[in-house]
């Protein structure tokens, strides 16, 4: 129960951090952020593995519960481990860069332990939460290759291992040309959320213009049909303008039913 609770509520936090970086208009880090609790089957395996006591699992395991961030680009995983270095409710126990110091199997991710405290009707209990940080390219390489895990727990054909490294090589250069084009990326996901951020200005204005106490049917209706033919113009700064006239009217409108 611990565990199942110090992953909701870290999910929720690195959740919201993806909404203040986006609803400010910033690119986020953070792609996509993921959680589970290791399910009982794959402790008993990784005990008997380890030849860890079951009395034991708490202290000898440390990936009991596990958090996995995606990221679009490998320039965001520092980015991202700055920030869980940075805050005050995780404490780093541990990190190991696989990133840059890549397994021979061709495993890329950036681990990091974390202590994190929870808070439970028996009290308070401090616990270890593994955080893998890696891009989509490297995620989509660790689930096949853990899936093969399941088919061939002792060792992969080495057949299949040699296409898995062929592939990690693939997607190495996948995630380097991926960083060449980053900024034009990064540029053109910022306009998009800019543009999100002054449609949805226009159209909590347009509500409440609706909902006024001098309602003009007529004239709301002209100023939402001259909304949408500017924004399937797709001249933004036609937009911009378009709401910051609407910002006026609706703060005069506002102004009006107070007297």
């Amino acid at each position: 129960m611990p565990y199942e609770l110090a992953v909701e509520e870290i999910l929720v936090k690195f959740n919201h951090l993806i909404r203040e970086y986006r609803q400010s208009g910033q690119y986020s880090p953070i792609e996509k952020v993921q959680g589970r609790v290791k399910a009982v089957t794959s402790i008993l395996a990784k005990a008997a593995r380890k030849n860890i006591d079951l009395d034991h699992i708490t202290e000898e395991i440390d990936d009991l519960a596990g958090i996995r961030i995606t990221c679009q680009f490998v320039e965001d995983i520092d980015k991202v481990v700055e920030i869980i270095r940075g805050r005050a409710d995780m404490e780093v126990a541990s990190e190991v860069d696989y990133v840059h110091n890549v397994k021979p199997s061709g495993y890329r991710s950036y681990h990091m332990n974390v202590w994190y405290e929870v808070s439970t009707i028996y009290g308070k209990k401090r616990l270890q939460v593994e955080i893998q940080i890696r891009t989509m390219a490297m995620d989509f390489w660790a689930t096949v290759e853990h899936s093969l895990r399941y088919k061939y727990p002792s060792e992969l054909p080495k057949t299949t291992a040699k296409k898995l490294e062929t592939a990690a090589r693939a997607l190495y250069m996948l995630d380097n040309v991926m960083s060449d084009i980053r900024e034009e990326v990064v540029n053109a996901q910022g306009s998009f959320q800019d543009q999100t951020s002054v449609v949805t200005d226009i159209m909590s204005n347009l509500k409440s213009l609706h909902g006024g106490k001098d309602e003009n049917s007529d004239a709301i209706a002209n100023i939402q049909e001259e909304f949408y033919q500017i924004f399937y113009s797709g001249d933004y700064e036609a937009l911009k303008d378009f709401s910051a006239r609407l910002d006026r009217l609706t703060a005069q409108r506002k102004v009006q039913e107070l007297k």
